[in-house]
């Protein structure tokens, strides 16, 4: 089995929104369940974003999934800082 990985950078308009975002995004822990790990890392303005899934998962559905997930919680936050600023 390979380990399968996605990465993403997700710029933001200045590194106050970035850290409130990462702030935001890295409250919770994965759970124990999870079959993809998150790691996120603040870079200025920048939220570097990578979602690997476990070696030891032989559902490929499982990368997808904690993409999905993160996705999700990413829109949800932007839309937050967007409608009630900084």
């Amino acid at each position: 089995m390979s380990k399968s990985s996605f990465q993403l950078t997700v710029p933001f308009p200045d590194s106050k929104t970035a850290a409130i975002a990462y702030r935001t995004l890295t409250v919770d822990k994965e759970p124990k369940r999870s079959s993809a790990v998150k790691n996120l890392q603040l870079n200025d303005n920048q939220l570097l974003v990578s979602v690997l899934k476990q070696f030891n998962s032989p559902d490929p559905r499982s990368l997808r999934v904690g993409v999905n997930s993160f996705l999700d919680l990413l829109k949800l936050t932007v839309e937050t800082i967007e409608q009630f600023g900084e």
